[in-house]
Formats: C-alpha cells, sequence, structure tokens
C-alpha cells in the first residue's frame, strides 16, 4: 500500500510540476465564446493546464493583437486572421515554428497543401481552422429549363450563355461578376493559364507579366461581351445590389456565379420555390495547365514566440483540432475543420450539411498554386478592383489595366520587404 501510495504522490507532483498556466485570444460571437471556453476547460483539464480566455468581437481585435504583438505581450495561443500574417510574420518569425512541435501536434492531420498557405519562409506559423474556397454555383433548374448541360470548359460556358439568351430571353444572364467575384474571374483565368499565383513568394513581387494578366482581363471582357454577365454599368444602376439579394437571382434569371464553398446556403437559401442550385467542379480553359483553385485558410491558430510554455500550448491546440474532446466541445464554431480527424467527426455527427461537404470537396480537390495572403490585402484588391471598373466602362483597355493592376500591386508589395 505505502509503494502505491508512493507512486501516487510522484505522478501528482510530475503533473504539477509541467502544469502551466496559459492564455489564449480569440475573436467571435457569443457561440464561439460559449464553445471555445469549453474547449479550454476539457483540454486543460485533460493535460493539467489553466488556460485564460481572452476574447472579443471581430471589430477592435487586430488593433489589439498588434499592440500586443509590438509589446511582445501576446496570448500563448492567438486566433489569426490569415490576411494578417504579413503584418505579423513577415520572415516567418512572429510566431513558434510548430515544426518544433511536430512530436506533440499532429501535423498528419492538414494537407502539405493546407500547411504551405501558413508557412512563411518556411516556418510553420500556424494550424488552419477551416480552409475555404471559390467553387462554381449554378442554377440547375435554369439551366435545365433552357436544355443546357452544366459547362466544364470556358468554350461550353460561352455557348451555354448564348444559348440561355436566345432561350429564355435578353434578362437572362448565365453568371454573375461583379467587384470582388470578377477579380477573382481573371485572377482565376490567368492562374488556369500560367499555373503562378499573383505573387511570387521569391521576389514578392507580382509573378504574372502584362501580357499574362492583360489577357485575364481581356477573358473577362468577353464575358461582358457576349452577356454571359451583366456590365458594371448595368450593376451600377441596379444598385449594386449583393447578389443573394436580388430578384434575378432568387427567380434563376442569373444562372451561376463563383463564391466560397461555405456560403452555399447564403445563396440557396434567397431561391424562389422550385429553384435549386448545385456546386460543379472548376470551369477550365482546354489548355489550362492547373484548375486554379482560390483556396485558403479562413483564419489559424498560432503560439507565441514569447511564449514560456510552447510545449504546454501545443497539447492544448492538439487537444483542441485533433482530439475528441476538443473537437466535440468547439463543435462547428470555426466552419468545418481543416483537420482531417475533426472534420470526419462532425461529418458523421450529422453536424455539416452535405451540400457544404460536396462544395468543399470540389474545392479541395482543385489543383492550383499556392495562394499568398497578399491577394486580400485592401490596397492590393482595391486597386485591381478599381482597374477592372475602369476597363468594364471603356475608360482603359486591358493592356492599360493590367500594369496599373501590376504597378499598385508591386507597391503594395514593396512595403514588406526585408
Amino acid at each position: 500500500m505505502k509503494l502505491h501510495l508512493t507512486t501516487a504522490l510522484a505522478l501528482t507532483l510530475a503533473s504539477q510540476a509541467t502544469a502551466a498556466d496559459l492564455r489564449m485570444s480569440w475573436w467571435g460571437g457569443e457561440s464561439r465564446h460559449v464553445a471555445t471556453q469549453e474547449a479550454l476547460k476539457v483540454c486543460g483539464e485533460k493535460y493539467g493546464h489553466t488556460v485564460a480566455p481572452e476574447f472579443t468581437g471581430f471589430d477592435g481585435y487586430l488593433e489589439k493583437l498588434t499592440t500586443q504583438m509590438a509589446g511582445g505581450t501576446e496570448a500563448d495561443i492567438v486566433q489569426v486572421n490569415w490576411p494578417w500574417l504579413p503584418l505579423f510574420s513577415q520572415d516567418g518569425e512572429g510566431f513558434y515554428d510548430l515544426t518544433q512541435l511536430s512530436d506533440t501536434i499532429d501535423l498528419s492531420q492538414w494537407s502539405d497543401d493546407q500547411l504551405a498557405t501558413v508557412t512563411v519562409q518556411g516556418k510553420l506559423n500556424g494550424l488552419p481552422l477551416s480552409t475555404t474556397g471559390r467553387v462554381f454555383f449554378f442554377n440547375t433548374t435554369t439551366l435545365k429549363a433552357a436544355g443546357i448541360p452544366v459547362p466544364s470548359t470556358w468554350e461550353e460556358f460561352f455557348s451555354a450563355a448564348a444559348t440561355l439568351r436566345e432561350s429564355q430571353g435578353e434578362g437572362y444572364n448565365l453568371f454573375n461578376a461583379v467587384k470582388e467575384t470578377a477579380q477573382l474571374l481573371v485572377t482565376l483565368a490567368v492562374v488556369q493559364k500560367t499555373g503562378k499565383d499573383l505573387v511570387d513568394p521569391e521576389t514578392n513581387r507580382v509573378a504574372w507579366s502584362p501580357e499574362e494578366l492583360a489577357a485575364g482581363i481581356a477573358h473577362y471582357g468577353r464575358l461582358i461581351e457576349t452577356g454571359a454577365v451583366r456590365s458594371q454599368q448595368q450593376e451600377a444602376g441596379e444598385g449594386n445590389v449583393n447578389l443573394y439579394e436580388k430578384q434575378d437571382w432568387a427567380q434563376g434569371r442569373i444562372a451561376g456565379s463563383y463564391e466560397w464553398d461555405t456560403t452555399y446556403f447564403k445563396y440557396a437559401d434567397p431561391l424562389a420555390e422550385g429553384q435549386t442550385i448545385d456546386s460543379v467542379a472548376p470551369i477550365r480553359f482546354e489548355d489550362a495547365v492547373t484548375d486554379g483553385a482560390y483556396r485558403k485558410p479562413s483564419m489559424l491558430f498560432a503560439i507565441s514566440r514569447n511564449s514560456d510554455n510552447p510545449e504546454a500550448a501545443a497539447q492544448i491546440v492538439n487537444c483542441l483540432l485533433t482530439e475528441a474532446q476538443g473537437i466535440d466541445a468547439l463543435k462547428d464554431t470555426r466552419g468545418l475543420p481543416a483537420s482531417k480527424v475533426a472534420a470526419d467527426r462532425l461529418i458523421e455527427a450529422g453536424m455539416i450539411k452535405p451540400e457544404i461537404v460536396k462544395a468543399h470537396e470540389i474545392a479541395m480537390a482543385a489543383s492550383g498554386p499556392a495562394i499568398s495572403p497578399f491577394n486580400e490585402h485592401p490596397e492590393l484588391r482595391g486597386a485591381f478592383i478599381d482597374a477592372l471598373e475602369e476597363y468594364s466602362y471603356g475608360m482603359i483597355d486591358e493592356v492599360e489595366a493590367a500594369e496599373i493592376i501590376i504597378d499598385a500591386a508591386n507597391d503594395v508589395l514593396s512595403g514588406f520587404d526585408s
């Protein structure tokens, strides 16, 4: 009995010796706050750590985190928006390199492509919480009424657009292309032709030549000229209303769009009775070198490089994202998990709707280069969209638009030179 008591005491003392007091910060709504606090409680109890929660809404979170990072006072575990990586870890040194914690964190639950999106200068800066990608949605009710099969190539797309307008009337358009969606369709065209992301990770400059970008912009011009999409003038005349708020979308007179996989119900729910949409494989040029997938982490968990207990923080992160206790507590409060074991567990439990699963699988199966967070830098994206608007109004041609975009993008990128 004495031996058993001695052993028990030793185990207790060892547990106390390795116990850590940690902090974790995140943003979100009430459901995320409640679920995350419960997850920290169960994961903390499992490993003998305490984790103090620090949570807010999205507004103000970036400013607070910026101040903390500048002073080295950030939490041990930090939720980070993916486009912020260049702000906090331009050289890859802003956060703890999680490859150094691979004995604790099961990195096999993420694909190489997923990890590449959060790797900076060879350093794994975080773990994607969910991965989202753009997919093609088509109104299958409208296509069926017009006798049109779902297109798989751009030439089939343009043929379908013409047939739709001939059979159903000039008020019908096969697709939507406004603002960010127009910009991403141009990006898609260039990536499919070149296999290159907008930003070259080696030089931190635009990877596309002016000629390559001009060809992508001309492709967008063809979308407008053929009536496959509505012009900027038409959209402006209608008030630039969100697609899901338009009656033409609800009634199937706009028959498709290029949207995030996770937004399926945002676009399906407003449809009139009898109208249905479906997600389909990427439309490609016949000579495309890649599908041109635009995939990104919605957000990530990072571990502070200033943490006194990175191993303990890694245990908590691993529990949250790959172990049953954390997965069951977090549920889908950060979307369909990027972690394979977490996604499989929630899908099996019926927590993720099959329409979302299908769209997500299409997005994940598509080929394409790793996407730089600079694609979503607000100044870079704004300059891209503004140039496309000038082009669509006939104020500049595709060559001039390409030069404007490349110059503006390189100006933004040069501000992040070491």
